[in-house]
């Protein structure tokens, strides 16, 4: 089974608290196991851990972690890193060998990336040349290595359940088993 974790860099708790959200939960849908924030917001912790709860799954979210311990012990366990950009090789060009991983860490930045990830990473991804959403290009990324199975995935332990249907709009509260 193919483990998928995020490190989230360079948060901004003032600025950036629904982008955070956002780049979480895109992570958390496409089939990450959880979220590493390099930066101090229990808001963004607490936020997650109640999707979770109400919608289900086993994600989960470490606060206030150290980049560079957090990336030099992925890679220790033998996981490898992609940090996506505006930078670097372009995503069709190493979408394969993501596929092949076992074990990756998808790092996305909000300021300034510090210069040590673009060296501690196995790759820099351009998603794209042009200024973008992080939340879009982890998007991009995700559903490219998992050729859009986790659209399908149903989570389990969920409050809450969407019935898909063409119009209208249908959730079931699953009772407590």
């Amino acid at each position: 089974m193919k483990r998928i974790v995020l490190l989230r860099l360079g948060h901004r708790p003032e600025r950036d608290k629904r982008i955070t959200t956002h780049v979480g939960l895109t992570a958390r849908m496409l089939g990450a196991e959880g979220m590493l924030l390099a930066s101090d917001d229990p808001g963004i912790v607490k936020s997650l851990e109640d999707v979770v709860k109400r919608w289900g799954g086993d994600f989960y979210v470490i606060n206030n972690v150290n980049f560079k311990q957090e990336v030099r012990k992925w890679k220790d366990e033998g996981g490898k890193v992609c940090h996506l950009s505006m930078y670097g090789v372009n995503l069709p060009e190493v979408t394969e060998e993501l596929k092949k991983c076992e074990k990756l860490m998808i790092v996305v930045g909000a300021e300034k990336v510090p210069p040590e990830i673009y060296q501690l990473a196995d790759w820099n991804v351009a998603v794209g040349s042009q200024p973008h959403s992080e939340v879009a290009a982890v998007a991009l990324t995700m559903d490219r290595i998992a050729e859009g199975e986790p659209l399908e995935k149903e989570f389990p332990n969920a409050e809450l359940t969407i019935v898909p249907m063409e119009r209208g709009k249908k959730v079931i509260e699953n009772a407590d088993e």
